[in-house]
């Protein structure tokens, strides 16, 4: 007999479910009390299935929110469910697909994937079966309502339906979709397609055996009246781009005229699925040629794409001027992610790539939700990168009506057009700078708010130009303007021209030092006036002005407006507030700018960070031993406080002794440099080498202890674990001299290892062969005998670092080397002399040791053999070794 409810059992159920509907705050307590009771007999479970598919005459967000109560008790403790009550509950779904409600359908289907991903569906071995089956009714219900529940399937367990584990379902599943693209419903045309397009990605063997028809398909779907099965037309063929691109090239230049037509769609979700292609378009090697003859109606496309739109207007309050008085909300505020500290050398080209500066693209963050504008601008900027000067003529025209035009709204969108193509048209874009670049200043003033904050992230996209002319030209007016933005009533404007300011900051480096006082007083004045968020990007601009201008900072007239304010806020945090992050990389760059300036103030900022560093490791040894009555910490404010002492140490050099003597900060480190997190060994690492640096007397006594640990990490596997501790290794070697000789072994199979692995990053080759030249210049007999193994591999890594102590230290090392086992460096000579060649202008005594290694080696092959040997000399090393050697 069917299980049949108590009515009085029912009836209170129902009552329940009414409560938990009402916005009473008390009232919601006492329902999740009531819940909790419920929840102790088995059948509460059956009641609720009841609800949702047997009781008809009640309301249907009663019956949905009983459905919904009843998925999160299966997501919490469906294991232990009776048989019995589970198989009723799977029994009721399967019958009540066909509910005439879509909202009980779709909260069934819910329930249905809910206990299939509960690893139910190889203990359901009727379930997909028949839902198939249902997808035959005639009746239109059952069959959305199957769709509905296979759709929700395929999104949790599209791997698992393509593997053996199930008899790989999907060799009937994907054929029997493939037949519903043509169902006279377009909810059911969607459904399939959708259902389908989960198995692109992972190219489904089912999918891909079908992948001819599927195309077909798609193709006669494209001019569907349904906006929901266009987008997910779009979408799929957008996949279908990036994994079997082969079967598109023969149709290529009909989908890219679809999708130009797509991404103008009057529906802004199909628009944007659609402007998903020509980003994914720009990563494949063929878009050049198949898109270079659409340019001419794709660029106005786009291009129009990047205006507001009237609902982001309303959502970016765009006609709010004035904010700045208004506190944020929490929820506004992004958490922020520490980059733990790296030690990394200065190479001769002194400019980073741009690199880094691509995810800024655009900086509406309210609406982080991707959009058609953000989309467009993004795809602008992919294709500026491809295409280069060639986008320009199609842009150029357009630009000048867009950035001189009298709506706001279209002159915002010319200026983050200007923007988004700044990376890749930047040299074709050069002979029009001179005249924009002023205009773009202009509108810093502009009266919206909008505008303004576009005008600063354009014109940061072009600093690199800006500061490339004269000060006087750009420079010093965009820098005059973007510090009145700073003190903007807007507090979009205020952010906008922070960042702007920083990344300005980074490119014109000591050129801003004439300009500090002024710089500083607008920083400081933004103290008094930033709510939460922008205080936060604040920090930053103050820590970019730091390490861009370096020591010009520590004067007493700088150093007495900056540090006040800082150190104000420092004591107004508390030790368990995340604001901390921010101020705290800012204190170290300050710090490490500032060197002897920053002493009045390094006490309470060491006892602190000190004090960050033993609380963080005491919560997490309780959490370790009582996981049930602790929670785990926040290592963040641990690895942050590592790396602001290693901006003291760097900074305050041999100042810091009197400090680190006065606290545990060795033992601490001990605790950090075996931690299982590999951010906080990273930052432990980083600032053992400062430490070494900054006052030995307080490492050496550890060394015994410490080598093993940085041993054991010298492993690849964490790129920049290995990095820092192959530093501090180096580091420590030039302290304790001849005394390294028992660690050696310790160390020295690791680095050769790394040195000679394929696709090791620059940095840490480079790391690694200072520290192995390092290692052989305080013990030569222990390392040179395996010089041949890393000679090759050294000399490369080493041949674009600039002069500098570390490249002195690791070259006298490889020379020493040289002299105990010559014959290691026979084979690979040519090496070693392309890495002389890379000094500009070693010490004297170094290019003795340089000039007696060549000399010799020529001596001893003799004049002929050397003639021979230094013909296969590119030209320019020719010209070097005889002018600087005589060889």
């Amino acid at each position: 007999m069917d299980w049949q409810p108590d009515q009085q059992g029912l009836q209170q159920v129902l009552q329940l479910l009414k409560d938990s509907q009402s916005p009473n705050t008390a009232t919601q307590r006492i329902v999740q009390d009531k819940l909790k009771q419920l929840n102790q007999f088995p059948d509460f479970n059956n009641y609720l299935i009841f609800v949702l598919t047997r009781l008809k005459t009640e309301d249907e967000p009663t019956r949905s929110l009983s459905g919904l109560i009843l998925k999160n008790n299966v997501k919490a403790h469906y294991q232990s469910f009776p048989p019995p009550v589970a198989d009723f509950i799977k029994q009721e779904c399967l019958n009540n697909l066909g509910d005439a409600s879509s909202l009980i359908r779709a909260t069934i289907g819910i329930l249905i994937t809910t206990i299939a991903s509960k690893g139910e569906l190889q203990m359901w071995p009727e379930l997909l079966p028949q839902l198939c089956n249902l997808l035959n009714s005639e009746d239109y219900n059952t069959c959305e309502g199957a769709f509905g529940a296979l759709q929700k399937i395929c999104e949790d367990s599209s791997e698992l339906l393509d593997s053996d584990a199930l008899n790989r379902p999907l060799n009937i599943m994907i054929p029997k979709f493939l037949q519903f693209f043509k169902h006279c419903s377009p909810k059911i045309r969607s459904h399939a397609i959708a259902c389908v397009n989960q198995f692109i990605m992972d190219r489904a063997q089912a999918l891909m055996d079908n992948i001819d028809t599927f195309i077909e398909h798609l193709f006669a779907l494209a001019v569907d009246d349904d906006p929901e099965v266009r987008k997910n037309v779009c979408r799929a063929l957008v996949m279908l781009l990036e994994v079997r691109i082969d079967r598109l090239i023969p149709h290529m230049h009909s989908i890219i005229q679809y999708m130009l037509q797509r991404t103008q769609d009057h529906d802004e979700n199909v628009a944007l699925e659609a402007c998903e292609f020509w980003l994914t378009l720009a990563e494949q090697p063929i878009c050049k040629e198949v898109l270079a003859s659409h340019l001419v109606q794709l660029i106005p496309i786009l291009v129009n794409g990047m205006k507001y739109s009237e609902i982001d207007i309303i959502l970016l309050k765009g006609d709010v001027e004035e904010d700045e008085a208004v506190p944020d909300s929490e929820q506004d505020i992004k958490p922020r992610f520490h980059k733990s500290r790296t030690v990394t050398l200065p190479h001769e080209a002194e400019r980073p790539d741009g690199s880094e500066d691509a995810e800024d693209d655009d900086d509406d963050d309210a609406l982080s939700d991707w959009n058609l504008r953000k989309c467009s601008a993004a795809a602008l900027d992919v294709l500026a990168n491809v295409f280069r000067e060639e986008l320009l003529p199609h842009l150029l025209p357009l630009l000048k009506g867009l950035l001189f035009h009298p709506e706001w709204v279209v002159k915002e969108s010319g200026i983050l057009v200007l923007g988004a193509i700044a990376e890749g048209c930047m040299q074709g874009m050069v002979p029009y700078l001179p005249e924009l670049i002023p205009h773009l200043i202009q509108c810093l003033s502009d009266k919206k708010a909008l505008v303004r904050s576009i005008a600063c992230w354009t014109l940061s996209r072009y600093a690199h130009w800006v500061v490339s002319q004269p000060p006087d030209m750009h420079l010093k007016p965009l820098m005059t303007e973007l510090l009145k933005r700073i003190l903007d009533g807007n507090k979009r404007v205020q952010e906008a021209a922070c960042s702007a300011f920083a990344t300005l900051e980074e490119e014109a480096c000591t050129e801003l030092v004439p300009y500090l006082s002024y710089i500083l007083d607008t920083l400081v004045f933004a103290f008094g006036k930033y709510q939460h968020k922008n205080l936060l990007i604040l920090y930053d601009a103050i820590g970019t002005l730091a390490d861009s201008v370096g020591h010009h900072l520590n004067q007493p007239e700088y150093i007495q407006k900056l540090m006040p304010p800082l150190i104000q806020k420092w004591n107004e945090l508390k030790d368990e507030d995340k604001d901390l992050f921010p101020l705290l990389e800012c204190l170290s760059s300050v710090a490490t700018a500032l060197q002897s300036g920053f002493l009045p103030y390094c006490e309470p900022v060491y006892q602190r960070c000190v004090t960050l560093v033993q609380k963080t490791l005491a919560q997490a040894m309780m959490y370790t031993q009582h996981p049930e009555q602790y929670e785990a910490p926040d290592k963040d404010f641990m690895i942050v406080a590592l790396d602001l002492l290693s901006g003291l140490a760097e900074g305050l050099g041999g100042h810091v002794e009197q400090l680190v003597a006065r606290s545990n900060i060795m033992t601490l480190l001990f605790q950090c440099m075996q931690d299982s997190m590999p951010e906080v060994r990273q930052s432990s690492f980083a600032l053992l080498g400062d430490l070494t640096k900054a006052c030995f007397i307080h490492v050496k006594p550890c060394i015994a202890e410490f080598m093993p640990i940085l041993g054991t990490n010298l492993n690849p596997e964490f790129i920049s674990v290995c990095n820092n501790a192959t530093w501090a290794i180096g580091e420590i070697c030039m302290q304790m001299g001849a005394e390294m000789q028992p660690y050696v072994q310790m160390v020295l199979n690791n680095l050769v290892e790394i040195i000679n692995r394929p696709n090791t990053p620059k940095t840490l080759l480079e790391n690694t062969a200072i520290t192995i030249g390092r290692l052989g210049y305080v013990c030569p007999q222990e390392v040179a005998p395996m010089l041949q193994q890393f000679i090759r591999p050294w000399c490369t890594s080493l041949r674009n670092i600039r002069d500098n102590e570390e490249k002195d230290s690791a070259f006298r090392g490889i020379c020493m080397m040289i002299g105990v086992n010559p014959g290691g460096v026979v084979q690979d000579f040519i090496f070693f002399c392309d890495a002389v060649a890379s000094w500009v202008s070693p010490k004297d005594d170094l290019r003795d040791m340089f000039y007696k290694i060549l000399h010799g080696f020529k001596d001893q092959v003799g004049e002929e053999n050397w003639q021979q040997f230094s013909e296969q000399f590119p030209p320019l090393l020719k010209e070097r070794l005889a002018a600087f050697y005589g060889v």
